[in-house]
């Protein structure tokens, strides 16, 4: 008897997602809990999993499709190797509400998603000659859209004519839209501005060579730059309270808590996971947060709770080798510092010119919450806690 198979259960703040890949066709063996669909939502991607043993006898919602909290999406039945079951698909095509749903009658013999046999269809490829990447092999759009721009195996590619220029076009992602708007909010809803300083990173560089060693073999986590940062933005934080604060409405929401969020780029978008309560994490906990939150982001397994919230954030464009920029609010936040790249450069120190590792500091801060008095003063206040990191660890 088929059973249904339902997407998740949204939190509030999304309202619904895409379904991204299904990686099991209609009538293929699925073990128990092994993951059968990606949706993908604007903050993560969930997976759905085999409630048994068993196969797809229908799949109501193909890749690209928009799905609901709780929607229906599939039907399974029970019993390892069971096949796929025209007849269960039909009686669910026509017991759905509105319009018809997707049912891939196809799937098992095409052995490729909706879009995937659209775009073949489309560019009159061969799916034989396409170099799948997905899951299992599986050829996906991007597959598709890249092998029309590689020559073919053994075969002299075409000359191209002068002045012919190529294209390629792939649609966005629901998280790279979804920062696409957050961004564009922050710019024109906020009345956004940026400070500027600049830090000596050699005290924290030389206090990191002499101790990284001994810091990693005691906890087990290496001893980066980032912790330093965090510990410093917080007690900053405590000192100027309104950086901390966020806008709701007419309302000024002053938090009494330290959430420090740290930007993170993936292979999917910008993301942004949240350490909780960083006033009471200690460095080694600071690094080997970041570390498991930086490996989640690269195998997309962040959950929705570690990227919500959040009172402050940090991003380092430096990783990427930016000297200065102007970082974007993230609302409902009211302060984000963007730290750079370490560049070496002559400084006057006690009349003497002495080369040192430098870094650029950028506040952006919302003016209608944070006066310019205020915002200076906070990005001072970390600039000389970095440069006298003893004043930070002994809490002074």
């Amino acid at each position: 008897m088929a059973t249904e198979i339902k997407a998740p259960v949204f939190p509030e703040s999304v309202a619904d997602g895409t379904i991204a890949t299904w990686h099991k066709k209609v009538g293929e063996p699925v073990s128990r809990d092994e993951v059968i669909c990606d949706i993908e939502t604007d903050k993560v991607v969930l997976e759905v999993v085999a409630p048994a043993d068993g196969s797809l006898v229908a799949i109501i919602k193909g890749e690209g499709d928009t799905v609901l909290s709780d929607e229906v999406i599939a039907q399974f039945e029970a019993g390892a190797g069971a096949a796929a079951a025209p007849a269960v698909e039909q009686a669910v095509a026509q017991t759905q509400a509105g319009a018809a749903p997707v049912v891939e009658r196809t799937e098992a013999v095409s052995g490729q998603a909706p879009a995937v046999r659209k775009a073949l269809s489309e560019t009159g490829i061969a799916a034989a000659d396409v170099q799948g990447t997905g899951r299992g092999g599986r050829i996906t759009k991007e597959d598709v859209a890249n092998h029309q721009t590689k020559p073919a195996a053994n075969v002299t590619p075409l000359s191209v004519a002068v002045g012919e220029r190529i294209e390629k076009r792939v649609p966005m992602t629901r998280l790279r839209k979804r920062v696409a708007e957050r961004l564009l909010s922050a710019t024109q809803e906020t009345a956004m501005l940026t400070t500027f300083n600049e830090v000596n990173m050699k005290p924290i560089m030389e206090l990191r060579k002499q101790y990284k060693d001994a810091f990693e073999k005691r906890h087990g986590a290496r001893l980066g730059f980032m912790s330093f940062f965090v510990k410093a933005v917080t007690e900053a934080l405590k000192r100027y309270p309104a950086v901390n604060a966020s806008i709701d409405g007419d309302d000024i929401v002053y938090h009494g808590y330290y959430d420090i969020g740290v930007a993170v780029s993936s292979d999917r978008g910008l993301v942004v996971p949240v350490l909780r309560d960083t006033d009471r994490m200690s460095y080694a906990e600071v690094e080997a947060g970041i570390g498991a939150y930086a490996a989640k982001a690269r195998d997309g397994k962040l959950s929705i709770e570690e990227m919500t919230g959040g009172t402050f954030t940090i991003t380092n464009g430096g990783t990427f080798g930016s000297l200065l920029s102007t970082p974007i609010l993230n609302q409902p936040q009211t302060g984000i510092l963007g730290m750079h790249k370490i560049q070496e450069r002559p400084m006057a120190v006690n009349g003497q010119v002495e080369i040192l590792p430098m870094m650029y500091l950028a506040l952006s801060y919302d003016h209608r919450m944070i006066d310019g008095k205020e915002a200076v003063g906070f990005l001072v206040a970390i600039k000389e806690l970095l440069e006298e990191p003893a004043k930070l660890i002994l809490d002074l």
